[in-house]
């Protein structure tokens, strides 16, 4: 007969565990995965007096399995915490996606020559030379395009991708092979109201390894994280209310959270809020069950 720890255990295992081991050991291996998305998220409910809210940097498969996650220090931002939480793992030929803030020289080489893996950065007015260097290219004679329509949220969007080889432009970014200009048209449904947003991204896959069509693809991954992690983690385990903010149990917390959606994808749950109405029906056994511990 199994007797449950009791909640002062329980907190304090959570404040003691070392969060980098427990991301790692709970997280799903990303060896052979298309594409990888880099991003960060913060618990708001964990900010406590002069002590901010944990921000986690995290990373997330292209069909939305967590692979790790990492505290960023206080005193720093997410660049810094970028190599050290994709270091341990085989990335050989998996597309690395990141927002804008991580279009960085020191990134791309890092995933090129240390990883063996490719990139796709967003590149925005953080790279203001970069930026510049795009927006002014000539985009009019691009030959490589894709167009694509989508509907979802309430909206009708287009898509537009052109693609451009490196080979005869002056880009000076480490690796770079391609550049691709991404024209969304949107139209909400309700209001009628349309708009316009240009995008830049710049990778080291080359035409070959990457049509528009394929570009395409890899940019959109990047949402998967905020989609199938982030958003998750706030509406069905109400992330940012829980006020856990001692040692190490926001970090921990966050992995707990984010191994209960592996746990239950990898069982067949695409609804995850579903898959805990299941669960709790036999909160005891129907959870040591699908972790194979019962």
């Amino acid at each position: 007969m199994r007797i449950a720890p009791s909640a002062a255990t329980i907190r304090r295992v959570l404040n003691a565990a070392c969060p980098g081991g427990l991301a790692d050991l709970l997280g799903h291996d990303p060896a052979g995965a298309e594409t990888l998305a880099v991003d960060g998220k913060s618990a708001r409910g964990s900010r406590h007096g002069e002590i901010p809210a944990a921000h986690l940097l995290a990373a997330v498969t292209g069909v939305g399995r967590v692979v790790t996650q990492l505290r960023v220090p206080s005193k720093t931002n997410e660049i810094t915490c970028f190599d050290a939480l994709l270091a341990p793992y085989e990335l050989a030929d998996v597309t690395v996606t990141a927002d804008a803030l991580h279009c960085q020289r020191e990134h791309a080489r890092f995933l090129v020559e240390e990883k063996k893996a490719h990139y796709a950065f967003t590149v925005k007015r953080n790279q203001k030379n970069l930026h510049r260097q795009l927006t002014g290219l000539p985009w009019e004679k691009a030959s490589a395009k894709f167009y694509d329509r989508a509907t979802g949220h309430g909206r009708l969007e287009t898509r537009v991708v052109q693609a451009l080889t490196i080979s005869d432009l002056d880009i000076d970014f480490p690796h770079a092979a391609q550049v691709a200009k991404i024209v969304r048209h949107r139209t909400q449904r309700k209001t009628g109201k349309r708009s316009r947003e240009t995008v830049y991204v710049v990778t080291d896959l080359t035409s070959l390894e990457a049509s528009p069509q394929r570009l395409a693809k890899i940019v959109r991954s990047q949402w998967v994280i905020e989609n199938r992690l982030h958003f998750v983690r706030d509406t069905t385990f109400a992330e940012d209310a829980s006020k856990v903010h001692s040692g190490h149990g926001p970090d921990n917390m966050a992995t707990l959270r984010s191994f209960a959606i592996n746990t239950l994808r990898a069982a067949g749950h695409t609804n995850i809020a579903a898959g805990l109405r299941e669960m709790s029906y036999d909160s005891f056994r129907r959870p040591l069950d699908l972790i194979g511990l019962a």
